[in-house]
């Protein structure tokens, strides 16, 4: 039995990271406006074999959580805050302005 639940929760750690990463394909995809339709539905087949494996191990007994490392799959580059979107400073606001005279 013990390897059994060994196996089960190899297999879900296993495909949590593979969820992942399909997800944030999904997501660069959406975010190009791609046709995203095959990746979502391989996510649908590993979240209803995931389902299945995590009813197999309750039934097994086995109750203790899974934990995983390195589970963080940035979706995102951080975006950039370009030089006109700071706040204006007391210095910039009342600078003398020079102005050419005719």
């Amino acid at each position: 039995m013990d390897n059994r639940i060994s196996e089960i929760r190899r297999t879900i750690r296993a495909l949590r990271v593979s969820m992942r990463e399909a997800e944030a394909i999904m997501h660069e995809q959406i975010n190009r406006s791609e046709d995203c339709s095959f990746v979502a539905r391989e996510v649908i087949k590993m979240r209803s074999v995931m389902s299945l494996l995590a009813k197999e191990r309750v039934a097994l007994d086995d109750h203790e959580p899974i934990l995983m490392n390195n589970f963080f799959i940035p979706r995102r580059r951080p975006t950039r805050k370009s030089v006109d979107a700071r706040a204006p400073t007391a210095e910039s606001v009342f600078r003398p302005r020079l102005v050419a005279r005719a």
